[in-house]
């Protein structure tokens, strides 16, 4: 792989160091600790702890919005892993968090057992919609194992075929993003139909239980948020032994020059279709975490809006880096949060006019900013 260039590599050595010294520096690690400390000690003793009349109390809506917005952060990771250091540009990403999330909601829906409108054994839509039993695709939802295998296998098996059939075919740059943006609005009008036994327009909403405990409980709302952090963490170790292996190698090369990795005796297709399946499944599993904290699951989650907005998360905060597209998450949900307060019918255009100064003016992001300011302040 010298032949290569090392120009191919340089974004995942560690420092000035060995390739394989450390998965981390000793900062990093500090930041995991720091991390950790605030996450799983400070947020919980603030919103169980403190009193809800005190200022320093975290509310139930903070804790769900760092929650949400962890979850988009993990897809954002998601997305750097094959945007960023694989160069595949995907605009149907959100049909795997939502797979994820219809995965976890059919077993959150089969949870509500009696307690719902209808007091029936079907979820309320159905029973609206005068379905007499639960269609075979939501046979042993009703068992957390089996949501949870669902989550996974779901946007991994529909990720590996697409993948399979587009890189074979060798589909790539724009053609690839336009067929992956077709790909989730397929799903999507799919999605929409009440006849498909997913709720049509409406999703699924209304939780009760998850696992026994109610969904509602602060308790409960805790050990997701701290549970989501936890992923998070994980998946950003995951991400880091990757890019910094010789799988991250290869992948980076493919991005930059993929002929010549060809003709160093690799085939493309199989790196590519991994980091794609595991990207899916990274989104899926977040879908699963996002769902019993927002409360409901919908179509509109397949919009291709919504995957445009996670590429958009990933060149605002640095695409390639990956602490950078789960700041770039951050940001701009945070700044959503309160624009779509404030002035709803402009947020849109905010989004838009964001990509496009970011793509103009900071090509690395704001991690490139902030590396480059650590730099001049040296």
């Amino acid at each position: 792989m010298s032949g290569l260039g090392g120009a191919a590599f340089a974004p995942v050595l560690i420092g000035d160091g060995p390739r394989f010294a450390r998965l981390l520096p000793a900062k990093g690690w500090l930041f995991y600790v720091a991390a950790a400390l605030v996450l799983f000690v400070a947020f919980p003793m603030l919103h169980l702890v403190v009193p809800s009349g005190s200022a320093f109390h975290l509310s139930d809506y903070t804790v769900t919005l760092i929650g949400k917005i962890m979850c988009y952060a993990i897809v954002a990771l998601a997305m750097d892993l094959i945007w960023g250091y694989t160069g595949i540009l995907s605009l149907g990403h959100g049909v795997f968090f939502a797979l994820g999330g219809y995965a976890m909601g059919m077993y959150l829906m089969r949870s509500i057992g009696h307690d719902g409108v209808y007091q029936s054994d079907l979820p309320d839509f159905m029973v609206f919609l005068d379905w007499k039993v639960y269609p075979w695709y939501w046979s042993f939802t009703d068992h957390f194992w089996f949501a949870a295998l669902l989550v996974v296998l779901v946007p991994g098996v529909l990720a590996f075929v697409f993948g399979y059939f587009a890189f074979r075919s060798r589909i790539k740059g724009v053609y690839f993003s336009i067929i992956t943006q077709a790909m989730t609005y397929a799903f999507m009008l799919l999605f929409f139909r009440n006849d498909t036994g997913f709720g049509g327009n409406n999703g699924f909403t209304d939780f009760k239980r998850i696992l026994g405990f109610s969904v509602t409980a602060p308790q409960t709302r805790m050990a997701l948020f701290m549970l989501t952090g936890a992923t998070l963490l994980g998946f950003l170790l995951l991400g880091r032994w990757i890019v910094t292996s010789k799988l991250g190698r290869v992948l980076t090369a493919i991005r930059d020059a993929e002929t010549r990795v060809m003709f160093s005796g690799y085939n493309p297709l199989y790196f590519k279709l991994f980091i794609w399946t595991l990207s899916a499944v990274i989104c899926g599993i977040a879908g699963a975490l996002y769902v019993p904290q927002v409360g409901i699951i919908n179509p509109s989650e397949m919009s291709p809006a919504n995957s445009i907005e996670i590429a958009i998360w990933t060149a605002v905060g640095g695409r390639g880096t990956l602490f950078g597209p789960v700041l770039g998450a951050a940001l701009v949900n945070l700044g959503k949060s309160w624009f779509t307060q404030v002035l709803p019918e402009y947020w849109l255009f905010l989004l838009g006019l964001l990509f496009i100064l970011v793509t103009l003016f900071l090509p690395r992001g704001v991690a490139g900013l902030l590396r480059t300011a650590r730099r001049q302040s040296r």
